[in-house]
């Protein structure tokens, strides 16, 4: 499941980005939208969300992004929650419908507060996926996985998102206490920049491999090179791809 910031080097080439990941192998796709406090994100996401919002990229136009890119695999889009509350709750569900979107998330709705943005959800067919991480208690992941819809997004490492040189050794533990709360598909996400270390989680007994930083760092550089970042991220998505099929 790839990552890709919505609007990021600009709203053209993030499309072609993410045609470029679906034609690699990714089974689905994650959209960001730019917002201006990522609260969840690393440096390199952060900086393409500011990059985004600097070039221009309004929410409407990356879920415009999103549903194109919807047409050809599963889209869930990433969102904070200031976005949907500004938009509407029931409003903002709708568009992801129109646009096709299968998913949402949104890092920083608490279990606590997400009745609204669920309930709106469930009437329009999107599946809100909540995230734990190794710090959420049983009690609590047990809570928050009753109240899932999709997947359940584990996330691997205590922090924000980025690449890691090794994934933590309580990951595979996070895995299996998910899975004990759970029948949906159990996928992991942040830290993970390598080919090898997706396989890893999988062997681990993850449904699905998140990868974002290491993508979103790797079109950045080739734009700025002057290089084609649609090329970058698609080869490194292929990569991913081989090490999950093998």
């Amino acid at each position: 499941m790839p990552y890709l910031m919505g609007g990021f080097p600009d709203l053209e080439t993030s499309e072609r980005i993410g045609l470029a990941c679906q034609e690699a192998g990714a089974d689905l796709l994650e959209v960001g939208v730019p917002f201006s406090d990522p609260l969840a994100d690393g440096p390199v996401i952060h900086a393409a969300g500011t990059r985004a919002l600097e070039a221009g990229a309004t929410p409407a136009e990356v879920l415009d992004v999103a549903g194109e890119l919807a047409a050809r695999s599963p889209v869930v889009l990433m969102c904070y929650a200031n976005v949907i509350l500004a938009a509407g709750a029931e409003r903002f569900a709708t568009s992801l419908a129109d646009d096709g979107i299968a998913g949402l998330i949104v890092p920083d709705l608490p279990l606590e507060e997400a009745d609204t943005i669920r309930g709106a959800c469930d009437r329009e067919g999107v599946a809100l996926v909540p995230l734990v991480a190794p710090t959420t208690p049983d009690e609590r992941m047990a809570a928050i996985s009753a109240d899932a819809r999709g997947f359940v997004y584990a996330v691997a490492v205590t922090g924000t998102t980025g690449e890691r040189a090794s994934l933590a050794e309580s990951f595979a533990d996070l895995v299996a206490r998910a899975r004990t709360h759970t029948e949906l598909p159990v996928a992991v996400g942040f830290g993970i920049a390598s080919p090898e270390q997706a396989a890893q989680a999988a062997a681990a007994g993850a449904d699905g491999v998140i990868v974002g930083s290491r993508l979103v760092r790797a079109a950045g550089e080739a734009h700025d090179a002057g290089e084609d970042p649609v090329a970058a991220v698609g080869g490194l998505v292929a990569d991913f791809a081989a090490a999950l099929s093998g």
